[in-house]
């Protein structure tokens, strides 16, 4: 994403250029992570990969994942519209009307409670629940400093929905690795929103960095991240993981250690690698060396 959002061509079709809206490609940050839930759930039912079980969780957190986009960019388009970095997005420039928006966005929500019900019972009566913080979320920054913890208890969900598709049960394992994920997520968007600060403090819009500044915030992300570190050892000690999740764990912290030395208060130039290139590498390849363990663990294909 450049400096300029309005200097992004906009895509000619509806589809793509509801797809751009959406940024359908950074379900890579979530998924990863449903994905460990899922697959670790499985290893310990009866060491088998369920594969309509996999893809009904994914159809799930890509469909609630692309209606909290779309309500969220629906929502936040007046605010959008005055911000120079977001001023070039769909619902701003007319690429995408406030009504196709709101089409995708009920479609993507339907896709989403017909996985869960197709998951168990448990999975679609909390479904609506997991709607919720996608829509507080985009108000909250209206109303509070901490707008990324809403986001973060949003994102938490996910493993722990994955984890109940599953197994239809209630699991604290899981639990753990939902707050890891949220915890990480409210720590790069702390990062995230540094980028914004002027523009927030101009037209009222509340965050960690507009309220307390760019040092204050980069020094909350970095104790997310130490807590997110903390959360994620904790369940692979809780699951008996082995040595690949915890190779995978090493590189994790490297990435971290990482994304903070480029991001400096007095340099945000390289904000934007931190956010999307680094943190896509984290979940990418946490969940690369978690299968690898639970395939070397016995879980067949």
């Amino acid at each position: 994403m450049s400096a300029s959002a309005a200097a992004v061509p906009q895509p000619r079709s509806k589809p793509r250029a509801f797809l751009r809206l959406v940024m359908i490609e950074h379900s890579v940050f979530a998924l990863p992570f449903a994905y460990i839930a899922a697959l670790t759930a499985m290893f310990r039912d009866d060491e088998s990969i369920h594969w309509v079980t996999l893809l009904l969780v994914t159809v799930a957190m890509v469909g609630l994942r692309t209606f909290a986009m779309a309500a969220n960019r629906i929502i936040d388009r007046e605010i959008d519209a005055r911000n120079p970095r977001t001023a070039g997005r769909e619902l701003v420039t007319g690429a995408v009307s406030v009504r196709s928006a709101w089409t995708g966005a009920l479609i993507a929500v339907v896709v989403f409670l017909g996985a869960a019900a197709l998951l168990n019972p448990l999975c679609l009566a909390l479904a609506p629940l997991a709607v919720i913080p996608m829509v507080v979320y985009p108000y909250g920054k209206r109303f509070t400093n901490y707008p990324h913890a809403i986001l973060g208890i949003a994102q938490a969900m996910g493993p722990v929905g994955a984890w109940l598709a599953v197994t239809g049960s209630w699991s604290w394992d899981a639990v753990v690795l939902g707050l890891a994920v949220g915890v990480w997520i409210g720590g790069f968007d702390l990062i995230f929103a540094c980028q914004d600060v002027q523009a927030d403090r101009a037209h009222g819009v509340f965050s960690v960095p507009a309220r307390f500044g760019v040092p204050a915030a980069l020094w909350g992300a970095r104790v997310c991240h130490v807590v997110t570190t903390g959360l994620l050892v904790w369940f692979g000690l809780a699951t008996e993981a082995g040595l690949f999740y915890w190779i995978g764990m090493v590189i994790v912290a490297v990435a971290f250690v990482y994304e903070h030395r480029v991001v400096r208060p007095h340099d945000l130039s390289r904000l934007n690698r931190a956010f999307f290139s680094v943190n896509g590498f984290i979940g990418i390849a946490l969940f690369a060396c978690a299968l690898l363990d639970l395939l070397v663990r016995g879980l067949t294909v």
